[in-house]
Formats: structure tokens, C-alpha cells, sequence
């Protein structure tokens, strides 16, 4: 572990100097530090967990000619205060775990008050010729066409509730693709994860009638077999996108109807630069919470999206200045009897500088009980 650690310092620090030298282009160094209050309680009366993390990011990309391209990123996080007290040792675990095939991710430090987690989330090399690109390691690999849920995301689900992690996570994969014109594409990817089950599938995208369309198949997790679709275009001056993917376990394949998830969703942006967005999201076979942890920050894949049969989404934003954003999302989960409503406000402070206030209230059966939850974040985030 220390040797590892001194190898990632002296990586970081070689690419600090060489990055400082105005003529040298062949490599880039960049990232964020942010700090993050957050509060945790049901309401106001009651008891309130506190809890402050620090992230830092280091993105490093080396371009090895004109054709190769190497690229490794970190994230470090220090987390300390109530959470971490209450939750025990197993907060940590959590957030160390790895769900790719090589463990990537250390706690290099795990008290009682704060632990310190380092994770390599990017690590690929990547060739380009011609047509023909192939990229190998940890990579982020994006199928999904709208904005909150992406059943055609296979391989690399995310929580839309997980405001502090906007790079997402990546796979262990090796992805080839091939572009044999400007508006069509077609790919193969196949990925492991800690379990060593394989995801393998491929994808054809092409334009037509003026929407990008897609249309995926494969293998998910090591059980399912998947198909499905997704598109992207505009209605007038309304950008309209959605997607739906098909899951059914082989090993039971006469004996159900697998599992369906639609999304669509619209968006419009407004000449006083506020945009509104919606999208309603489908499924014959969605998941039921035991827990607020699931909804929130599960495990999930693409097939663990719905936790109601019907799901709405909505949001609106509005940059009240150049330096003042200021929005407002909400979901409905009528299974759940249950709501989420999240009110934001970003503020840049300087050039690299931003403060935001964001606000995340729950309302819903979890199990056999009633679930009230609000989590109220400060950050303040330099880019470097």
C-alpha cells in the first residue's frame, strides 16, 4: 500500500511539471477540490446528523501520439463527522467497495470520527485510426439517451441523487468501435464486475427522419438477456429523447415476461434562459425500497431503475444572472406514495470558484413504514 501510494504521488507530481511547461502539449492535468456540509434529519425537532467531505479530483491525460491516448483519474474523500460515528466502520466499507473487476479502491485511513477513501475510477488506453476506435481499462461507457433514467445504460447506472460525483461511474471493459460515416456508428463492448459476471453487447446508432436512433443487444450481469432501443431529436423547438431496454433472466426464461422499462422526456429552453425539462419513466416489474439507502444510493443497474410501476420527473432551472443559477426538480412515485423535491442555487464566487445550496426532501413508504428524509448540502468547489 505505501508503495502504491508513493508511486500515485510521484505520478501526480511528474505530471504537475510537465504540465507547467507552456510548450509541452502532449499532457493535461486537471480537477476540483470541493467541500461539503451536509445535514441529515427528518425534521427539526429531531436529531440531526452532520456530516463534511472533502473531494479531490485529479484527471491525467497523456497523448501518445496522434494516435494513442492514455488517461488515469482519481477521486479522494475525506468523510468525518456524525454519519460516520453512527453508521460504524461499515460506512467506510461501503464506500470503499470496488464494483469493478480489479479493486481500485483503498481506504488508507478508517477511525472511529473519519475515514479516507482513494478510488481510481478512469483508467484506459485508448486507439484511434481512422474509422476504428478501441479503448481498454476503466472507462465510462454512456448508451443513455435522457436525463435522469437510462434503462439502455447498461453498464454503468447512476443515482440522480448523487450531486457531488458528476463524472459517474466507470467499467472494466474493453470497447471497439467503428464509424463508417459522420451520422452512424457501431460498437461491441464486454465488461466484468467484482463478481466477475460479464456484461456483453452491441450497438448500432444511425440518423433517421432527423432523430438519432439507436438499438442495443446482449448479455447484462451475468443473467439477463437484453434488447433495446433509444432515440433523440426535436419536436419544433422541443428537444424530445427516450429509450427502452428489455430484461429477461435466462435461467428462468420460459417461466416470466422478464422485466420493461420505458423513458421519455422533453426539453425546452426559454429565451430568458431558463429551461424546463420532464420525463415519465415505465415499468411492468419495479423494485420495491426496504430502505431509504436503496432508493438513494443503491447498487443499482439499469434494471433496478423503478421503484413505482409509473415515475414522473420534472425540473426547472434559470440562470437569473451570468454568475446565478437557481432551479427547482421534483419526482413522483405514486407506489411509493411518495415524492422527492429538490431546490438548488449555484453562485459563482470567482472564475474557478462556485458555492452551491442544494436541498433534497423525501416523502414515501419504505417497507411497511413511513419515510421522511431531508438532506440539506453547502459546497464550495474549486476547479483547477
Amino acid at each position: 500500500m505505501k508503495k502504491l501510494i508513493s508511486f500515485l504521488a510521484l505520478f501526480v507530481l511528474y505530471g504537475t511539471i510537465l504540465s507547467a511547461q507552456e510548450k509541452q502539449k502532449a499532457i493535461e492535468l486537471n480537477g476540483y477540490l470541493t467541500t461539503m456540509e451536509s445535514a441529515m434529519f427528518d425534521s427539526l425537532s429531531k436529531t440531526i446528523l452532520f456530516e463534511n467531505l472533502l473531494h479531490n479530483r485529479l484527471n491525467f491525460k497523456a497523448f501518445l501520439g496522434n494516435k494513442i491516448t492514455f488517461s488515469a483519474e482519481i477521486r479522494n474523500r475525506l468523510f468525518t463527522g456524525d454519519m460516520v460515528k453512527s453508521m460504524g466502520r461499515g460506512y467506510a466499507e461501503l464506500t470503499g467497495m470496488d464494483p469493478g473487476f480489479a479493486d481500485m479502491s483503498w481506504n488508507i485511513m478508517n477511525e472511529n470520527s473519519f475515514f479516507l477513501n482513494t478510488t481510481v475510477d478512469r483508467l484506459w488506453l485508448d486507439f484511434n485510426f481512422n474509422k476504428f476506435q478501441a479503448r481498454i481499462g476503466r472507462q465510462r461507457i454512456n448508451w443513455g439517451q435522457t436525463f435522469v433514467w437510462n434503462p439502455n445504460d447498461i453498464f454503468n447506472a447512476y443515482s440522480f441523487f448523487d450531486i457531488d460525483y458528476v463524472e459517474r461511474p466507470g467499467s472494466d471493459a474493453i470497447r471497439l468501435q467503428y464509424y463508417p460515416t459522420s451520422a452512424s456508428s457501431f460498437e461491441v463492448a464486454a465488461k466484468l464486475n467484482r463478481d466477475e459476471k460479464l456484461t456483453l453487447a452491441g450497438l448500432g446508432r444511425f440518423n433517421k427522419w432527423g432523430y438519432d436512433i439507436q438499438m442495443l443487444a446482449g448479455y447484462a450481469d451475468g443473467s439477463d438477456i437484453v434488447a433495446g432501443a433509444g432515440w433523440s431529436g426535436s419536436l419544433g423547438s422541443v428537444s424530445f429523447r427516450g429509450e427502452g431496454t428489455w430484461f429477461h433472466t435466462l435461467r428462468s426464461y420460459s417461466d416470466t415476461t422478464g422485466t420493461i422499462i420505458i423513458t421519455a422526456g422533453a426539453d425546452k429552453i426559454f429565451s430568458d434562459n431558463s429551461m424546463l425539462q420532464g420525463q415519465l419513466m415505465y415499468s411492468n416489474n419495479p423494485l420495491k425500497p426496504g430502505s431509504f439507502t436503496s432508493l438513494y444510493a443503491g447498487d443499482l443497474s439499469a434494471k433496478d431503475l423503478a421503484f413505482s410501476r409509473f415515475t414522473a420527473f420534472g425540473q426547472f432551472t434559470w440562470a437569473a444572472t451570468p454568475l446565478l443559477n437557481v432551479g427547482i426538480s421534483g419526482m413522483w412515485f405514486p407506489d411509493l406514495d411518495g415524492y422527492f423535491a429538490g431546490p438548488s442555487v449555484d453562485y459563482s464566487l470567482a472564475e474557478n470558484l462556485d458555492f452551491s445550496i442544494i436541498w433534497q426532501h423525501f416523502d414515501g413508504k419504505m417497507g411497511n413504514s413511513k419515510t421522511l428524509i431531508n438532506l440539506c448540502y453547502l459546497r464550495i468547489k474549486f476547479s483547477f
